[in-house]
C-alpha cells in the first residue's frame, strides 16, 4: 500500500483510552454488548490496516473509586476496587473482539493469572508486533494514579505514537458543550493550554506525562461508528493535543 493511498494509516501504533462509561451506551451502568461490539468492530477495522493497537480501559460505569472515597471509604481501598472494575470491562472486551476474529490479550497492572497476564512490557510488546490487539487492565497497579495516567504511562512504554482518546464529544471545548450551548471546539491546542485552563482532556497527571514525552493525544467522539479509523487515517476529526 503506498503512503500516498487515502486509506493508509498515519500511524503504526496506538493507545486507545476508553472510559468505562463508554461501554455502557444508554444505561445506567454495566456493559452493553451492542456497543462492546461496535468499538470491536471499529477496533479490527483500524487492525486491518496494518496499525498495531493497544487499548487502555476504564472503570467508571462498575464503580469510580474517587466517588466512593468522597462519601467515606478509603481512597485506596476504593481506587484498587476501581482497577477490579477495569478488569471486568477488559474481558468484555476481549470477548467482543474475540468474536470478530480479533486476537487479545487481556494484560493487568495486579496478578491474576486465571484470567489475565501480569504486565511485562516486553511480552507486552511482543503482542503488538505479532498483530495481537493488547487491553491493558488494573489501571497503573497504584492507588492514586487515574486510567487516564495508566494510558499515557503504558503508551510510553510500548512507544505509542499517539493516544486515540474516545470520549462523548467531538473535542475539546472551550467549556462543556453538553451544558454550554456557546463553548467553541479546538481543533488543536497545547498542553500547557490544557492545564491551564483545566479543560478535561484528561487529568493533569496524564497531560504532564504526556507534555514531558511529546506524545500528542487526539480527543474524537467514540460513538460515531467508524471515527476510530477516521482519526487513524488522519482526517482532520476531533481535537488535537500536542506541543
Amino acid at each position: 500500500m503506498s503512503d500516498d493511498s487515502p486509506s493508509a494509516p498515519k500511524y503504526k501504533r496506538v493507545l486507545l483510552k476508553l472510559s468505562g462509561e463508554a461501554l455502557m451506551g444508554d444505561q445506567q451502568f454495566g456493559v452493553d454488548p451492542a456497543v462492546a461490539t461496535r468499538i470491536a468492530h471499529d477496533v479490527g477495522a483500524i487492525q486491518a490496516l496494518g496499525v498495531e493497537i493497544a487499548i487502555v480501559i476504564g472503570g467508571g460505569n462498575i464503580f469510580r473509586g474517587l466517588a466512593a472515597s468522597a462519601r467515606g471509604m478509603d481512597r485506596a481501598t476504593a481506587d484498587y476496587m476501581g482497577m477490579l472494575a477495569t478488569v471486568i470491562n477488559a474481558l468484555a472486551l476481549q470477548d467482543a473482539l474475540e468474536q470478530q476474529n480479533v486476537v487479545t490479550r487481556v494484560v493487568t497492572a495486579i496478578e491474576m493469572r486465571a484470567v489475565a497476564e501480569p504486565f511485562i512490557r516486553r511480552r507486552a510488546i511482543r503482542h503488538l508486533e505479532k498483530g495481537r490487539v493488547v487491553i491493558f487492565a488494573a489501571g497503573t497497579g497504584n492507588p492514586y494514579f487515574t486510567t487516564d495516567t495508566a494510558a499515557a504511562l503504558r503508551a510510553m512504554e510500548i512507544k505509542a505514537e499517539v493516544i486515540l482518546k474516545g470520549t462523548k464529544v467531538d473535542g475539546v471545548y472551550t467549556a462543556d458543550p453538553l451544558l454550554d450551548p456557546a463553548a467553541t471546539k479546538y481543533t488543536s491546542i497545547s498542553y500547557l493550554e490544557v492545564l491551564e485552563r483545566q479543560l478535561k482532556v484528561m487529568d493533569a497527571t496524564a497531560i504532564s506525562l504526556c507534555m514531558d514525552n511529546k506524545l500528542p493525544i487526539v480527543v474524537f467522539n467514540l460513538r460515531e461508528a467508524g471515527s476510530i479509523s477516521r482519526v487513524v487515517v488522519g482526517e482532520p476529526i476531533g481535537t488535537t493535543v500536542s506541543n
